[in-house]
Parts: C-alpha cells; structure tokens; sequence
C-alpha cells in the first residue's frame, strides 16, 4: 500500500534551516507529483511547494519563494523541503502528499517549530 512518511522536522531559531524529507513506498514514484503542505492549528492547510515527477516543474506559494527548495531523489523514492531563513510564521506541520490513480494519500507530518 501507498505510504508516505515525514521526517526532518523540529525545533529551529528564527533565520536557521530544516531540511525535510518524505520516504515514499507502494507506488512508483517516478512517475507521480508530490506536494508539501503545512497546517497550524485552527487554519486551512496550505500548498507550500510541488515537484513535478522528474523535476521539471517546481512551484512554491509566495510567502516561501526565495527561501525553501524542493526536491526528489527519484532512486530513493524520497522528496525533500530544504527551508532556509525560516520565521515564526513557518511554524506548522508539515505533510507530503501525493495523487495516485485518482486517490489522494498523506503523511503523518512532521512539526517544524521556529522560535527563540
């Protein structure tokens, strides 16, 4: 069965750097596009970035633009959220997501706290 899981995430002062990963099985993962999205409690989640299967097409929401890079190591079967001068406001969970054959699954997400 398809399974994604997070990991990476935890505790960083304003301005450092997290890197996550998503280790995705059960499906082949080269040929799917695969999502970041984060949550804070209390609001909507929000798309943070989207990678193309083989990379081609990346786009990220405005508020990240600059400052996080998403990638896929297609061997590995992993996607990864490079966040770079992270701010308070990126504190959120964060969770992969992929559509395969009509049906959407996710992670469990990782936290990300940004704070002095």
């Amino acid at each position: 069965q398809v399974q994604l899981v997070e990991s990476g995430g935890g505790l960083v002062q304003p301005g450092g750097s997290l890197r996550l990963s998503c280790a995705a099985s059960g499906f082949s993962f080269r040929n799917y596009a695969m999502h970041w999205y984060r949550q804070v409690p209390g609001k909507e989640r929000e798309l943070v970035a989207t990678i193309s299967p083989y990379g081609g097409n990346i786009g990220y929401t405005d508020s990240v633009k600059g400052r996080f890079i998403i990638s896929r190591d297609n061997a590995k079967n992993t996607v990864y959220l490079q966040m770079n001068s992270l701010k308070p406001e990126d504190t959120a969970v964060y969770s992969c997501k992929t559509i395969v054959v009509g049906t959407v699954y996710w992670g469990q997400g990782t936290q990300v706290t940004v704070s002095s």
